[in-house]
């Protein structure tokens, strides 16, 4: 089992631009990716869906970029949707073979398709009463 990463880079990306955004040293993919522990390439892709989300503005041949909104404006939800689509992995995904001569086996999948997708509404709720804001407040505390 493995849990989207691409959530926790992108807020982290978020937060050291907006708590970088008056350094001197620019806010290279390479710096970035050397602060989140990734690959720029990385960096860059997740900057791309964090600009088509409306949540950065970055102009061609710049480095970094900047926030489009205020950080309590920014929920941790609307990163979520920038960066996880639909494509990807579920929250939870069923396991893809169960025995279908076994009526647990047979019925599983339907029989958590509600709490699943229950869970999932509660996760976002959850993410949407939290902002970037709390994040780099949290971070601040630690300095």
């Amino acid at each position: 089992m493995r849990i989207n990463t691409k959530l926790p880079m992108a807020v982290h990306i978020l937060a050291l631009l907006e708590m970088n955004k008056s350094e001197d040293m620019p806010n290279t993919s390479e710096l970035m990716a050397r602060s989140v522990g990734t690959n720029p390439v990385v960096v860059r892709r997740i900057m791309g869906q964090l600009r088509r989300a409306d949540l950065v503005r970055t102009r061609p041949g710049v480095p970094g970029g900047e926030l489009t909104r205020p950080i309590e404006e920014i929920t941790i939800f609307d990163v979520y949707k920038a960066v996880c689509s639909e494509d990807d992995e579920p929250m939870f995904n069923f396991h893809p073979n169960p025995a279908q001569v076994c009526p647990i086996g047979r019925n599983i999948h339907s029989a958590l398709d509600a709490p699943l997708a229950e869970a999932q509404k509660a996760m976002e709720r959850e993410l949407a009463a939290h902002t970037l804001e709390e994040v780099v407040e949290s971070i601040n505390k630690s300095l």
